[in-house]
């Protein structure tokens, strides 16, 4: 029996566009924990996306492949972030039937092209053609599926180096580039302002890129933990924020329950 997709992440960026005055940023938060069960209950908080991290999280291909099945249940947009514009690698996280990614460091715009090729078949890119063996296609259920792969798939590029940040606008011109996503953590690096994400030139090269990329005509994004940083970040442009991550909010949560009763070491009355 014939079976249809999700729509894109660039669906829902369109869908959000097209409300006009009364649209608002697509609201998502990090899922890092590796785990189904927290992803799950992620997917049911009310966010409009989520993003299920490669790079800094101990996730690997069975364990993504779990989650995108945990969330598919919920109204919600499931990213993966791959831990590098690797054609073999974007091309296993495709076939796990991840339809929207993320990919980190991209600098240039012929980064971007690359990345663009990785996620096509031939002859516009350089995907491996195996998905009538994968989830992507639901084991070949999804009618013309190679064809019309293109539309069954969304990318979106981060902008985190100073490079990147002079290059948005072409970064965003390249077709195939469904969004833009500053990391505001390593832009701050890059511009040797290490875990200083609010300093005013990080933010100003934050808001450059947003003009750059809006120019181009391409959805922008950020991410902003700090909500008030994130509130002007919306207020700025941004098409999607992303507001916080699983074990973050775990490890904060928790930390407040101790406190409750348990005071920090140091802070306990001298016998």
């Amino acid at each position: 029996m014939p079976l249809r997709l999700s729509p894109t992440f660039r669906d829902a960026l369109a869908t959000e566009r097209a409300r006009g005055e009364a649209a608002r940023p697509l609201v998502g938060m990090w899922v890092c924990s590796g785990s189904p069960l927290v992803a799950e209950i992620c997917a049911g908080a009310g966010h409009d996306w989520l993003l299920v991290d490669m790079e800094h999280s101990p996730n690997g291909l069975e364990s993504v492949l779990a989650q995108l099945q945990a969330v598919a249940a919920y109204p919600v947009t499931p990213v993966v972030r791959v831990p590098v514009g690797d054609v073999v690698t974007i091309k296993q996280v495709l076939d796990l039937g991840a339809q929207n990614l993320l990919v980190p460091m991209v600098s240039s715009a012929d980064e971007a092209r690359a990345v663009v090729e990785a996620v096509r078949y031939p002859p516009r890119g350089r995907r491996g053609v195996g998905g009538g063996l994968a989830r992507s296609t639901r084991w070949s259920r999804v009618d013309d599926y190679a064809q019309d792969a293109d539309r069954h798939v969304s990318v979106v590029v981060q902008v985190e180096t100073v490079e990147g940040v002079d290059a948005a606008g072409e970064i965003a011109a390249v077709d195939g580039v469904d969004g833009v996503f500053v990391g505001p953590s390593d832009l701050a690096a890059s511009m040797g302002l290490l875990g200083r994400q609010d300093h005013p030139d990080v933010v100003d090269a934050v808001h450059r890129t947003f003009a750059a990329v809006r120019a181009a005509g391409v959805p922008v994004g950020v991410n902003a933990f700090d909500l008030t940083l994130a509130r002007a970040y919306a207020d700025a442009g941004a098409s999607f924020v992303a507001v916080g991550a699983d074990v973050q909010l775990l490890a904060r949560g928790s930390e407040q329950l101790a406190a409750v009763l348990a005071p920090p070491p140091g802070d306990a009355p001298a016998p």
